[in-house]
């Protein structure tokens, strides 16, 4: 298979995995429909948006790719209508919905991981393995990490299903099995079915990297606050 047209399905993919992933989340945080689009398009296109800046690719790639946000926005809106037209039903099987969300997420982070890499090679930089890999990383996270900021919640990769780990070890696979095959979709196969198996592996035994058990008073640091003197 072509590898332009192993990117093309590849951004397809993800960008629909990713706006079901993305408009669950916001439905969760109770936006509105406006919201959810944007929360929809924004975990589809922040990785990509960041990857881009970093390596010096103004403007960024999606702006060239229309088509890759309309899909998202519509596949948000889809969502958003199917969750208030069985409302009761979402509310009742809310755990399986999760599964399910989580099954979309891992294939979108498994998509865009294999695509970021790749943008490594179509630039010319791939001698840099470190960047490569660093650029499938945040192309696959990053859009969840401003979905998850915008949404109030603490980044996911931050706290749960060793989720950062899945796509480093698919950014490092695809890189060196893009060096020795030719034929775009082994790499691309292989890659994301190893990210998409430990997600959702480590999403069943709830496997969690070690954390600092500590009890202690979290009090956040307001840099920006000062209190009125009275007079």
């Amino acid at each position: 298979m072509d590898t332009s047209i192993t990117m093309i399905v590849l951004e397809i993919l993800g960008t629909i995995a990713f706006a079901i992933s993305g408009a669950y989340v916001a439905i969760k945080a109770r936006l509105d429909i406006f919201g959810v689009v944007i929360i929809g398009i924004i975990t589809c296109v922040g990785g990509g948006i960041t990857r881009d800046i970093i390596i010096g690719s103004t403007p960024p790639r999606i702006f060239s790719r229309l088509h890759l946000i309309l899909i998202a926005a519509v596949v948000s809106i889809i969502y958003f209508i199917i969750a208030c037209v069985y409302r009761k039903k979402f509310e009742e099987i809310n755990h399986k919905v999760d599964q399910v969300n989580n099954i979309f997420d891992a294939i979108g982070l498994a998509a865009f991981t294999v695509l970021g890499t790749e943008v490594a090679f179509i630039e010319g930089i791939s001698n840099n393995p470190f960047l490569s890999i660093l650029l499938g990383l945040l192309t696959g996270v990053g859009g969840g990490v401003l979905r998850d900021i915008l949404t109030a919640t603490t980044p996911y990769i931050f706290k749960k299903h060793v989720y950062a780990i899945a796509s480093l070890v698919g950014a490092g696979v695809y890189y060196l099995m893009n060096y020795y095959i030719k034929d775009a979709w082994i790499p691309t196969v292989v890659a994301m079915s190893i990210v998409i198996v430990i997600r959702l592996l480590a999403t069943y035994f709830r496997w969690e990297l070690p954390k600092a058990n500590i009890d202690l008073e979290y009090k956040p640091v307001h840099i920006f606050h000062h209190e009125s003197k009275k007079k």
